[in-house]
């Protein structure tokens, strides 16, 4: 497929709605030649891991996968992150929440065996719900980042963040745990304990929040680029963050430049804008 020499200076969700997948994997790839061989070797591995994971999920109108390049896109391009294992936790940020169980029966894929026919065969042992159906899935082992586990999904989270160790190194595994949704109290309010959650895991993990405000950027500044009931239940969701993530970011020990923080938050007041005239405004 063709793309334009400009491709590079699109706005990410130009290009999705104009190139798609193809067209995002290929922006990837432009952004990626700013580091040494070895390095986009590991960033290369981890977008394919991910294609290969989240090859069936869907996020309303497009491949699930769409989202996920746009927040490693993000964090080299808009934040100037070079930290390759930060971009290689922003790709893999979901894995754990959507599919700790294909990803960790990766761990017993033999040496030099197909890891996407790998995954299959644990997909088709277990099939995993979207994540428009029931919302977070699992919790992350207190050992790698947030909250513990309830014991019913202890066993994959655990296992597949240490794939994850054993493949990209502990601390990528750290950082998605970090990132990674706790099962919640179903007698509380689903919204107000995300919104602690994010608060009290990103306290403790500074690149953590780098990855977390350009997956909200994504969905929260993104949400006019969906459609349906969606619309207002995420923008429900993600208003509460805002004043989170101010701090969070305003913070000394977030590693972000100075002129990255000031776009940030920015972009911070056009979500609130949005959340506005989505739920403040009558129909």
């Amino acid at each position: 497929m063709e793309f334009p020499a400009y491709l590079a200076t699109m706005p990410m969700h130009a290009i999705t709605e104009i190139h798609g997948e193809p067209g995002l994997r290929a922006r990837f790839r432009l952004e990626i030649e700013a580091f040494d061989e070895t390095a986009r070797g590991r960033l290369t591995a981890a977008e394919e891991l991910a294609a290969t994971l989240h090859r069936d999920d869907r996020r309303v109108r497009e491949p699930y996968l769409n989202h996920l390049l746009r927040v490693a896109i993000r964090m080299m391009h808009h934040y100037q992150v070079r930290d390759v294992d930060v971009i290689v936790a922003g790709l893999l940020h979901d894995t754990v929440e959507d599919h700790p169980v294909e990803l960790a029966g990766l761990r017993r894929c033999p040496s030099g065996a197909d890891p996407e026919l790998a995954a299959a065969g644990r997909m088709t042992d277990l099939a995993t719900p979207g994540r428009d159906a029931a919302g977070p899935m699992t919790d992350a082992d207190p050992g790698l980042g947030t909250a513990g586990p309830g014991p019913e999904t202890a066993e994959p989270t655990g296992a597949a963040l240490a794939v994850l160790a054993d493949r990209f190194g502990p601390r990528v595994a750290r950082l998605v745990g970090a990132v990674t949704n706790p099962a919640y109290d179903p007698g509380r309010d689903r919204h107000v304990q995300y919104c602690e959650h994010v608060a009290a895991s990103l306290d403790r993990e500074p690149w953590a929040r780098v990855i977390k405000v350009s997956d909200f950027t994504d969905n929260g500044v993104g949400v006019i680029h969906t459609t349906g009931p969606k619309v207002a239940r995420s923008a429900a969701k993600y208003r509460p963050l805002v004043p989170v993530f101010r701090d969070l970011i305003a913070r000394p020990d977030t590693p972000l430049s100075a002129p990255v923080k000031r776009h940030i938050f920015a972009q911070l007041d056009l979500a609130e804008e949005r959340f506005s005239a989505i739920l403040d405004q009558p129909n």
